[in-house]
């Protein structure tokens, strides 16, 4: 069932890019599939329950430089509305990130966080997402990702990375909702 959710996001990822509907240039944003992904990844990453990951505890400093959307983001009403394309390049590292994070040793190393799990759910619809975002033709600078993580460290980190990554949905959400309802053709 859950493989098939996959090929059904994939499915439509591919029939929208095929439509034109993708970001060609970083112009034209298909901002009622970005609300779609983004509210579905939103809704994956709030799914996975408590008792699936390990409760919060230790520092985590690996963890503390995710990236967030802030005010000088251009995530805002009216900087969407001049030109979105500085919001859409962070969002777009955001997703990037942690797709990396999800696909790292700190989530892979425990198998019932796998591919079939909530995790893997998760880790394709950012994929998904991101590729909406990504420009055709024009390369949006390169970030830093996280280095592989001790395996007592992997457990503390979960739940942070996890917890940040549901802010940052929530606010992506926000932006490509706003989009779909104001910035749509």
């Amino acid at each position: 069932m859950e493989s098939g959710l996959r090929v059904m996001l994939l499915s439509m990822l591919l029939l929208w890019t095929a439509e034109g509907r993708a970001v060609p240039g970083g112009i034209n944003v298909a901002w009622d599939q970005c609300r779609e992904l983004s509210q579905n990844v939103t809704a994956l990453a709030w799914g996975i329950h408590p008792q699936e990951l390990p409760r919060d505890e230790g520092t985590g400093e690996a963890v503390d430089d995710v990236p967030l959307i802030q005010c000088g983001d251009g995530c805002d009403h009216q900087s969407l509305s001049d030109n979105s394309q500085l919001c859409l390049q962070k969002i777009h590292q955001g997703l990037i990130f942690y797709g990396h994070l999800l696909n790292s040793d700190i989530f892979t190393g425990e198998p019932s966080l796998l591919q079939e799990g909530p995790v893997g759910q998760l880790h394709t619809s950012l994929l998904g997402l991101s590729q909406l975002l990504q420009p055709k033709d024009r390369a949006w600078k390169k970030q830093q990702f996280p280095s592989p993580s001790e395996p007592w460290q992997r457990l503390l980190l979960r739940p942070k990375i996890l917890q940040r990554l549901r802010a940052f949905a929530a606010i992506a959400a926000r932006v490509f909702t706003h989009g779909a309802a104001t910035l749509s053709p």
